[in-house]
């Protein structure tokens, strides 16, 4: 019996180029006309028509072949702790959505041709684009078949497969068989294109839209001062934020005469998954996680996500937010204090975390030490000085730094024998709470620079729990201050020069080429 043969697009064989702009178009061309080839074959699929073999394409690859370990990079490049393999042989990685990460894949080849002064290719991988990853971000596919038909999706089309989306490369456990090249970059397409849909139904809006500075934080006043920021930063001519986003990607452009091209201001929810969605009661349900955007023109602004409670929340969305590959992600969050000498309302930067999360212990060992960096606990420490007013002892007064404890028991308190009281004084910590600790392994393990600035909102162990009226105030006091602290920080990181950022603290000694 003889099978059908498989419907695929025209095949583009490897191509060798010794330009980022010509390597980066060919990408867009392989990419553009596999996805057009799933489409097309998709529209047939939902007009009832019947394959007669199955439907596939393929992601486009880059491949890097070299002799030497020697570099040949200039002055550009020599700083950086990535833009180069660890030694002869062939890397390869597959690549999607070059529209949304152009500047990025330009920006690794021009290091990864500087460096090792040969050619890279570019061509077809064997790596099938699961169809689901070829939807528009209008289309809802699936809605419109019956069972039947979504069933027999699965013999047309290729689906997603869990096997090619394992974090084995970013963990540092994954070993290529014989004959098989090395990675040049952390995630395989199939892995990202698998976060870019969960972060749209996790965060409600469109990858497109986040920026290279992520603040992350567990509480709700937060995102209320932020959507007030950002609305006053939208009615300022002068503001260096052009646009920000709201769950649902509802947009407010700023208040100047829009450039030719530029779409107009959003004034409704504009669909897809994890848009805002209209409640009985004619309110707004937000998604699991929404995520609110300061857009700048390069990218470069701030993006802030509630991540609610728990380290569960706080690992499942750094796991897809680190494929947009950030400049760094700070938490900002809430913390119970631990030390009587501490009053709320104080400030906690983070230099090292005991970690009771539990979420990450398959992933990174509780062995592997998660170290502070320098530029992000500086700038921390330097926004603090700077919307405080405060110096010197003053400002020592208000800022402690120290070890902050994550847990994943909510009602730590409540376990017989003090048993978790005594860790925590053991291991010297200063505050605890549920995210912070994840936040920073999994910026660690995913090589985003990261850190942490808790304010002391109770002290359970010297009887200072929160009761409605204190919580009120106390909210009115810090959350504002708290938050222009985070994005001055953000400010500060920016103006030092974002390569500067990817310390080398996060690099193994077998490393992967791309930042």
């Amino acid at each position: 019996m003889t099978l059908p043969r498989p419907h695929l697009p025209p095949f583009i064989a490897p191509m060798r180029f010794s330009d980022a702009d010509a390597a980066l178009a060919q990408v867009m061309r392989i990419y553009e006309g596999s996805i057009a080839h799933l489409r097309q074959a998709m529209q047939g699929f939902l007009a009832g028509s019947e394959m007669d073999g199955h439907v596939r394409a393929c992601y486009p690859l880059v491949r890097l072949q070299t002799e030497t370990v020697s570099r040949t990079g200039g002055p550009e490049g020599a700083g950086l702790s990535y833009g180069f393999v660890e030694g002869p042989g062939r890397f390869e990685t597959t690549l999607t959505r070059p529209d949304l990460f152009a500047s990025y894949y330009r920006k690794q080849f021009q290091l990864l041709l500087q460096n090792h002064g040969v050619e890279l290719e570019i061509g077809t991988s064997t790596q099938p684009i699961p169809v689901h990853f070829s939807f528009a971000e209008s289309d809802h596919i699936e809605g419109t078949m019956d069972a039947t038909r979504r069933a027999r999706m699965r013999d047309v089309f290729d689906l997603p497969d869990l096997a090619a989306m394992d974090d084995g490369i970013a963990n540092g456990t994954f070993e290529p068989r014989a004959g098989e090249p090395q990675p040049l970059s952390l995630f395989t397409a199939p892995r990202v294109d698998y976060s870019l849909h969960r972060l749209r139904h996790y965060t409600g809006t469109l990858p497109e839209h986040f920026q290279n500075f992520v603040l992350f934080t567990n509480y709700q006043f937060y995102i209320d001062e932020f959507i007030a920021l950002g609305r006053a930063a939208m009615a300022d001519p002068a503001s260096e934020y052009v646009a920000f986003v709201k769950p649902g990607n509802l947009i407010t452009y700023r208040a100047d005469p829009a450039p030719p091209g530029r779409p107009k201001a959003q004034d409704g929810p504009l669909g897809g998954q994890g848009a805002h969605a209209v409640s009985d009661r004619g309110g707004i349900r937000l998604p699991q996680m929404p995520g609110y955007h300061l857009v700048r023109a390069d990218r470069s602004g701030i993006t802030m996500v509630n991540i609610g409670v728990g380290p569960a929340n706080a690992k499942n969305i750094t796991d897809h937010i680190a494929v947009l590959r950030p400049h760094a992600w700070i938490m900002l969050g809430h913390c119970a204090g631990l030390r009587n000498t501490q009053q709320l309302g104080d400030y906690v930067l983070a230099h090292g975390y005991v970690r009771e999360d539990h979420v990450l212990d398959e992933e990174l060992p509780l062995w592997v030490p998660i170290p502070a960096l320098a530029e992000i606990q500086v700038a921390l420490e330097q926004a603090v000085a700077d919307v405080t007013g405060l110096q010197g002892a003053a400002l020592k007064s208000i800022l402690r730094t120290g070890t902050v404890a994550s847990t994943d028991n909510r009602n730590w308190e409540l376990l017989p024998n003090n048993q978790p009281q005594r860790r925590f004084s053991q291991s010297r910590a200063v505050a605890l709470d549920m995210e912070s600790a994840t936040i920073a392994a999994n910026g660690f393990r995913f090589r985003v620079p990261y850190g942490t600035l808790l304010c002391v909102s109770d002290k359970p162990l010297h009887g200072e729990i929160k009761l409605p009226g204190m919580a009120n105030h106390f909210y009115r006091e810090r959350v504002d201050q708290h938050l222009r602290i985070g994005m001055r920080a953000v400010e500060l990181l920016r103006a030092r020069g974002l390569d500067q950022l990817h310390s080398r603290k996060l690099r193994s000694f077998a490393e992967v080429a791309f930042q």
